[in-house]
């Protein structure tokens, strides 16, 4: 055995001998071979007439070498297999939107203060609150990671300040936390300009951050902070070209800006096909505000172009139109964005709960809606597909799972149930 990382075991990890798990405070084991028994799956769909009305499951044997699932088998009493005590095996979930390197998570409460100045007003308290900040981002990304796997996920797609108040600084610091971590969770990296590419000047700064270790070059409003479309988002798109990156924007504009933004968008991608699949487009809140018709219309686009939307699903006065998207086969992702900073005290860590908001927002109560309402944790990925086929887990799939106290994916969503084990590329995490 080797031990690398800093993790915990589950209390069901009870190995071969009875030997005692590990402890919350000790280097995690990293296995090369984990045999699991008492694994529930979902096998199928039970139907009357055409209507879903239950979902199948079975008790199987998995075993998982150098990370990947390498059998899958009819359950059978082992005495080298640890005993998963017939908890539900399901994909381990990913939050797509989260913003890792600036959080007082870990520190003292704090509830967001009353916001004065617009978006511009809060682009001045980051100027002035980041350098302190800062201080402490290593430490409490750390933390903040460690409550995204309490809540079952394994891979986060962080975005990371880059502006001239923080420079690189931000980054290198979350760099090391994903270091400190890497045993037990994933991460792509937006450099994002929060304080906008040209009204603060972060242009530079996004040019040196592009030669780094970094997946997406975002952006921010463009019309709003920088004070028009075209400059900024050439920029962007440019630089992404130029470093093989791909493209990620938060759009929060809501009117004529916003709708022209997401427009000027699909039709640079579909000039450089190159960044079709790798373009998405973070909150972009105007598609809740068209009408139904040009929501079609848009949706449409936007799955032709392959620009996904990475939604923090909004609700009360702002309704996105998730359904909309998912019928034009628009990529959707959630995250928990800020977990509690001075923007927002509103997140859990847990993805899972956002599928549930999905599924209560727009009234996906059945089994069938349910278990489909599952792909939003895990980013398009379910046990069963739409005919109720087994096709997850699959021999040679990196096993990136979760454990959770739930009868089905549908029971799941609805309840939000309990995560009891997060297994990453088969390292137990907890």
């Amino acid at each position: 055995m080797t031990t690398l990382g800093v993790g915990i075991a589950p209390s069901w990890l009870i190995g071969k001998g009875g030997e005692t798990p590990v402890s919350l405070k000790e280097p995690l084991t990293i296995l090369k071979r984990l045999k699991l028994k008492n694994v529930r799956l979902e096998t199928g769909f039970e139907y009357d007439g055409e209507e879903v009305i239950a979902t199948k499951t079975d008790l199987f044997t998995v075993e998982i070498v150098d990370g990947k699932f390498a059998a899958i088998l009819p359950n059978a009493p082992s005495a080298s297999a640890v005993d998963a005590k017939g908890l539900l095996m399901l994909p381990s979930f990913r939050d797509m939107h989260i913003h890792l390197d600036k959080t007082f998570y870990g520190g003292s409460w704090q509830a967001v203060r009353k916001r004065t100045g617009g978006v511009k007003g809060m682009i001045a308290l980051e100027q002035k609150i980041l350098p302190e900040m800062l201080k402490t981002s290593t430490e409490r990304a750390e933390k903040l990671i460690a409550l995204l796997q309490s809540c079952g996920s394994g891979f986060a797609r962080s975005h990371v300040n880059i502006e001239p108040t923080s420079g690189l600084t931000s980054l290198k610091h979350l760099q090391q936390a994903l270091e400190r971590k890497k045993q037990g969770f994933e991460a792509e990296l937006v450099a994002f300009p929060q304080h906008g590419l040209f009204y603060t000047d972060a242009a530079p700064w996004m040019k040196e951050a592009a030669q780094m270790n970094i997946d997406f070059i975002g952006g921010v409003d463009p019309y709003t902070v920088d004070g028009e479309i075209k400059k900024p988002m050439d920029f962007i798109i440019k630089l992404a070209l130029d470093h093989n990156k791909g493209i990620d924007i938060h759009l929060h504009e809501s009117g004529d800006s916003g709708l022209k933004t997401v427009e000027y968008l699909i039709d640079r991608v579909n000039e450089n096909p190159v960044l079709k699949g790798k373009t998405y487009l973070s909150h972009c809140f105007v598609l809740g505000r068209l009408e139904k018709s040009k929501q079609e219309e848009m949706a449409d686009k936007l799955a032709q172009a392959q620009i996904g939307i990475m939604s923090t699903i909004p609700f009360g006065g702002l309704i996105m139109p998730i359904p909309t998207l998912y019928k034009y086969g628009v990529q959707v992702g959630t995250g928990n964005d800020s977990i509690i900073d001075h923007w927002n005290t509103w997140g859990t860590g847990s993805v899972l709960q956002k599928a549930n908001l999905m599924a209560q927002l727009y009234g996906y109560g059945t089994e069938y809606q349910l278990s489909r309402s599952l792909k939003l944790a895990t980013y398009n990925l379910v046990p069963l597909d739409d005919k109720g086929k087994q096709q997850w887990p699959g021999i040679g799939d990196d096993a990136n799972v979760v454990l959770i106290d739930a009868s089905c994916s549908a029971e799941a969503v609805s309840r939000i149930s309990p995560v009891r084990s997060l297994i990453h590329k088969g390292t137990v995490v907890f």
